[in-house]
């Protein structure tokens, strides 16, 4: 067990966490701006792309740049893979909160934007083995 989790505690996942935080801020505002045109499940899964093609960019060339062979195509289609399980996570999640958890215990303060923060939340740990080991493999 203790070495399954030593993974966690490498500058690789430091280095996740700091340019997947970036992405998660792109995917976090531009879910902001698209809810004022589109309805706040697009506008999640929308954002979420902006978010993940953003997380490619960053995590290719600045997390997982030496194990990432030169195969960008093969790169992004794990990524894509690993991400549509990643996006399915933070919609349920999102709603999960904001439908079910929030009204439950009478949760009001911007309770789409704080739901849709956990919901990006949940899955980094999940995707970081998945680009580890899938997007990024050696």
């Amino acid at each position: 067990m203790r070495a399954k989790l030593k993974v966690y505690f490498s500058k690789e996942f430091i280095l996740f966490l700091l340019f997947s935080g970036l992405a998660a801020i792109v995917n976090f505002l531009s879910r902001i701006v698209f809810s004022f045109w589109l309805e706040y499940t697009i506008a999640i899964v929308l954002a979420y792309i902006c978010g993940m093609i953003t997380a490619f960019v960053l995590n290719k060339f600045f997390v997982f740049n030496k194990r990432a062979a030169d195969n960008t195509p093969r790169q992004a289609v794990f990524f894509v893979v690993v991400n549509i399980l990643a996006v399915a996570q933070t919609l349920l999640f999102s709603l999960l909160f904001r439908n079910v958890i929030f009204p439950e215990v009478g949760f009001v303060f911007y309770p789409e934007e704080v739901a849709h923060l956990i919901g990006v939340g949940i899955p980094v740990f999940t995707s970081f083995l998945g680009h580890k080991y899938f997007s990024f493999k050696k």
